[in-house]
């Protein structure tokens, strides 16, 4: 049986955003939706520091799950993310998510002390990451090691434990990325900007593979899909000729389809909203009241 629906909304890190990113936060903890996520560009000097960031928002809010989409691994070492996640997770109650990427704009990169890697070495580091970070997180309290070639911890003493399960959503596109997120992540983060939906029938069958190898079942992973648009609010919207590529645009009815669309045709299961345009808190709301209860309504109806 597939999972039901997750829904979240992303938040900006712009530095002169605090006061808007904290009150949408807010108002996506009261309209019910499961998680708010944010990027995480950390040579970017008009953003904050994300973890810290995300941290605030966790302690703002009441019942969100709060997370990262994604981490960018080649500036945080995976044993030190893999506390800093479990930690806030303690202090939560249970609310973290963690997105993590192998790694991109490379002279960005380097700028702030990593290494730029070719594509077979960010590979290779984030299946390394994969293994410490959740060895750790499954190993609290105890003596933990891992040999990888581009990470590794000796006897480390792990701890606190996660307070809950923390899914780890893999932001990646690659075939070898895609089956090792059916055999070790949580779920799978693309965006229909970069990712159109002909597209996700492949990545699916790249990640059940990946599941079978190792004895897990498709619906182990969730496929999470960051849809970036505009919500038709009152007498707001944008001329879809005005909107980027992939970028949807539409009344919630238009939304409901499309969703219910990815939902029951293209396997996508959590779906992260990005509002454009200067309402961002009309077209969340709406989201939530509108489109989220009919996608689930639709999904139930077809049960």
């Amino acid at each position: 049986m597939a999972n039901l629906p997750l829904f979240g909304v992303n938040v900006d890190p712009a530095l002169n955003a605090w006061n808007t990113t904290l009150a949408q936060a807010q108002l996506a903890d009261k309209l019910g939706y499961d998680m708010v996520l944010v990027q995480d560009h950390p040579y970017n000097r008009h953003f904050f520091e994300t973890w810290t960031l995300v941290t605030a928002l966790t302690m703002r809010t009441e019942r969100i799950h709060v997370g990262t989409n994604v981490a960018n691994l080649p500036l945080r070492p995976p044993a030190m993310l893999a506390k800093a996640a479990a930690t806030l997770d303690v202090l939560s109650g249970g609310r973290v998510e963690l997105g993590l990427g192998a790694g991109a704009l490379w002279q960005a990169v380097e700028a702030f002390g990593g290494q730029a890697r070719t594509p077979g070495e960010a590979y290779g580091g984030f299946e390394d990451a994969l293994h410490i970070i959740k060895g750790l997180w499954a190993n609290a309290g105890k003596s933990f090691s891992y040999a990888g070639k581009y990470y590794h911890v000796k006897g480390a003493q792990f701890g606190p434990a996660p307070a809950h399960p923390i899914r780890l959503w893999v932001g990646g596109y690659g075939p070898k990325m895609l089956r090792l997120t059916g055999k070790m992540g949580d779920g799978l983060l693309v965006s229909n900007t970069y990712t159109p939906p002909e597209q996700l029938p492949d990545f699916n069958r790249r990640i059940n593979e990946g599941a079978a190898e190792a004895g897990r079942q498709p619906t182990d992973i969730r496929r999470g899909y960051n849809v970036m648009g505009v919500v038709e609010v009152g007498q707001y919207g944008r001329e879809p000729g005005g909107l980027g590529q992939g970028v949807y645009y539409g009344t919630p009815q238009v939304w409901t389809d499309k969703l219910l669309d990815l939902y029951h045709n293209y396997g996508q299961d959590a779906f992260v909203f990005s509002a454009v345009g200067d309402n961002d808190e009309a077209q969340i709301t709406a989201f939530a009241q509108e489109v989220m209860p009919a996608v689930r309504a639709g999904i139930a109806a077809a049960v």
